[in-house]
């Protein structure tokens, strides 16, 4: 509670004539014990001579419970008409006030201006901001107490517009402060006050200083930003680029990131990192144009020296920090001048560095440096920790990208392994593929096609897609790719072989446990060409239909039954056969090619087809021209193309005779198949031709039912087919030396190039090739 000013009146004997309330609650005294008695009986001892002849000054009055009450006593002289004095007023000050104690004694800067921006008060607060005592400023303008400046004058605007609106104003600052090294962040408020009339007459402001809040929020804004900024990407070098990016100009004013050579590469990570450490330039930045300050070019290496701060915090493991004057700190510095001495300018006034580890999943990576030479302030513990985050988030993202990149390069070299690089000779169809990898962050897709020659001269195309990405998607597709290829061999029917290739994904499926199962879903669409015949018979596994482009320009889809996708189990395939003419072209391709997010699949199949129909100098230009055309400019999904142009064998290259089933007629048919080499100048060929017919023939008879068929083609290869109505498949055997027969299949084995059998619709084919000089 606050107290009343003390007053006393006494004449000019010193007997007390007049005693206020407050002089009563400081001493003790009621008035009617006080009036009329001599102030000297109220001392606790004689004032000073000094005081009495200044008429102020300390003086000890005496309580009246008896203690001492030292008080500042005002004497003023009250005269009379004649002018000389009749008495004194005598006033005591108890102290300040509590709302005085407050103002004097806040920890933030507090003033009272007037209206005219002149100093009324000030607190001691702000008066060691200001670096001068309060009765310097008092009556002062306000503008001729500190300097011209952007902030100075915000402050004057703001303390005018108080006085002009009557309305507190609120605001956060960054500016100086006289006594005070650096800038600082302030959270200014200023009010008016009014006299009891209402009169505004003069403005208050609070100045707090919030350096310490304004940094922390620009700490945790910074950490906002690096949460969103670095990363975008699995590329390590772009990553590094981001952390820079983020680092300057706010918190640096100059940046770099150097990575271990390990992790740009394929080689494992290094055991130990003691003594002198090899990194290599990835990213650097900095607040003046062109980098100046980098004493080594990007992509270039560096051994850094033992007591370099890179090299001490990758053995720490810790942010280190170097102040100007330190020892190391000053050998650093005089070390980059001298590997690049163009730049030495440019460090001029370096004055603090941090050096902090980028360290991933227990692995260190590399190092990043922040450098301050504009920068008012050095770096402190807090600018550290910050650091270690910043680079703690950052290493997760170039670790992620480094793990991206060696998977996707593992499974790009897995498909170009598993990918038919150079397609088997074959006559049936003219040839050209592409394939483009996508470049999403999903990873390399398991997108794959293969061209497989089959028995009398016809060729399988297969184009097929694994659902997922990475390792385990390429890995399924060479699984899948071995089984066609194997049951390829066995000479199924497009529709059957779709049946086997499903049955084993879901057994795939069924032997793998976790997430890996969805990875083994996949399409497929199998087709065979037999240039005799110039049918082609093609099923699809939940694969997009090809297009087929006619010699005459037209190009369409073929329209077939796309079927369950591999892996559903039980739902049939269904087949369908074309009879196309010579030099049509069959395009089968991945869904990356017309599918994507932004794409409308029937308008990009309409591209499609309208691409086929370009003119092209040959079937590998068509190809390009058809994924310029048609793939998407970011495909998010691998891309395979696969074109084929057909060709026929016309009736001079293939020859045909129906067998009588009696043994009588194999003389006959190996004579027509003499005569048949002749007509085709191949009577070198007619030797073992002979014995492959006998063989074949006599067999057809005496194990095979009727109808049997002989025919001969001529190929890269000329070849051999013996047709029967039964579907009893041959077996290679080894005759004992007293057996009559069982050494037919063994002869031809050892006289051909390869043989086999194959199911037809009425019952077996067994074929023979042998291989013939290049015309």
């Amino acid at each position: 509670m606050e107290q009343a000013s003390a007053t006393a009146v006494i004449d000019v004997r010193g007997i007390v004539t007049g005693w206020s309330e407050g002089a009563r609650s400081l001493t003790g005294y009621p008035a009617e014990e006080a009036v009329g008695r001599s102030v000297a009986a109220l001392l606790a001892e004689p004032p000073a001579a000094t005081s009495v002849a200044a008429l102020a000054g300390p003086v000890v009055l005496r309580h009246r419970d008896g203690s001492p009450l030292p008080l500042t006593v005002r004497a003023c002289a009250v005269s009379g008409a004649d002018g000389a004095p009749h008495g004194y007023v005598l006033t005591a000050d108890p102290g300040p006030t509590l709302a005085e104690q407050a103002f004097e004694q806040a920890s933030m800067s507090l003033s009272v201006f007037d209206i005219e921006q002149r100093y009324l008060r000030v607190n001691d607060a702000a008066c060691r901001v200001m670096g001068v005592a309060e009765e310097v400023l008092l009556g002062r303008f306000f503008p001729d107490s500190i300097e011209d400046a952007e902030y100075t004058r915000h402050f004057l605007r703001n303390l005018r517009q108080v006085v002009e609106t009557g309305r507190p104003v609120r605001y956060d600052t960054w500016a100086g402060a006289p006594t005070l090294n650096g800038e600082y962040a302030w959270s200014i408020e200023m009010w008016p006050l009014r006299a009891p009339s209402g009169e505004l007459t003069a403005v208050a402001i609070a100045a707090l200083d919030s350096t310490g809040q304004y940094l922390a929020r620009q700490r945790v804004a910074l950490l906002n930003e690096a949460a969103t900024c670095i990363g975008t990407t699995l590329d390590v070098v772009r990553t590094a680029e981001e952390l820079v990016e983020v680092l300057v100009p706010r918190y640096a004013d100059f940046a770099s990131v150097d990575l271990l050579d390990w992790v740009l590469g394929a080689d494992e990570p290094p055991t130990g990192l003691e003594g002198e450490v090899t990194l290599r330039r990835v990213a650097h930045g900095s607040a003046t144009e062109g980098t100046p300050e980098a004493a080594l070019r990007l992509s270039e290496a560096d051994v850094y020296p033992a007591y370099s701060p890179p090299a001490r915090a990758l053995r720490s493991g810790r942010a280190v920090l170097s102040q100007a004057g330190e020892p190391d700190f000053v050998r650093w510095v005089a070390e980059r001048n001298a590997r690049s001495p163009e730049g030495r300018s440019h460090r001029v006034g370096v004055h603090s560095m941090i050096a902090v580890p980028l360290r991933a999943r227990g692995t260190t990576l590399g190092a990043a440096v922040a450098v301050r030479i504009a920068h008012p302030d050095d770096y402190a513990q807090d600018d550290a920790v910050l650091a270690e985050e910043l680079a703690s988030r950052a290493a997760v993202c170039i670790d992620n990208a480094r793990r991206f990149a060696r998977e996707r390069s593992t499974a790009l070299a897995l498909q170009h392994t598993l990918l038919p690089r150079g397609l088997p000779g074959q006559a049936a169809v003219e040839v050209a593929h592409r394939y483009r990898p996508s470049g999403s962050l999903a990873g390399i897709g398991g997108d794959w096609f293969d061209v497989i020659p089959l028995s009398g001269s016809r060729v399988a195309l297969v184009v097929g897609d694994v659902v997922g990405h990475g390792i385990a998607s390429s890995a399924t597709m060479g699984r899948l790719c071995t089984a066609v290829r194997t049951l390829a061999d066995v000479d199924l029917p497009p529709d059957e072989l779709l049946t086997h290739l499903d049955d084993l994904v879901t057994h795939l499926a069924a032997d793998d446990t976790g997430d890996e199962v969805a990875e083994l879903g996949a399409t497929c669409l199998y087709a065979v060409y037999d240039p005799v015949s110039r049918r082609l018979t093609m099923a699809a596994a939940g694969h997009p239909p090809p297009a087929l482009v006619l010699p005459d320009g037209t190009a369409n889809l073929v329209p077939m039954t796309a079927g369950p996708p591999l892996g559903v189990g039980g739902l049939p395939f269904e087949a369908v056969e074309l009879e196309l003419p010579e030099g049509a072209v069959v395009a089968l391709y991945t869904d990356g090619l017309i599918e994507d997010r932004d794409r409308d699949v029937d308008h990009a199949t309409a591209e499609l087809c309208r691409a086929l129909t370009a003119s092209a100098d040959s079937l590998d230009a068509l190809c390009d021209s058809v994924l310029k055309a048609v793939m998407p400019e970011e495909p998010s999904d691998d891309v395979a193309l696969l074109l084929a142009r057909t060709r026929a064998l016309g009736g001079d290259r293939v020859a045909t005779w129906d067998i009588e089933p009696d043994p009588a007629r194999v003389a006959a048919a190996r004579q027509a198949a003499t005569d048949q080499l002749a007509a085709w100048g191949l009577e070198e060929e007619a030797f073992v031709t002979e014995l492959v017919v006998s063989e074949l023939v006599t067999n057809a008879i005496r194990y095979g039912q009727p109808p049997i068929q002989l025919r001969l083609i001529r190929d890269r290869a000329l070849i051999c087919e013996v047709s029967d109505g039964s579907s009893t498949s041959p077996h290679l055997r080894r005759a004992h030396a007293y057996d009559e027969g069982g050494r037919g299949l063994l002869l031809v084995a050892q006289l051909t190039q390869r043989w086999g059998s194959r199911q037809t619709d009425s019952g077996k084919t067994i074929w023979a090739e042998q291989p013939l000089p290049p015309d």
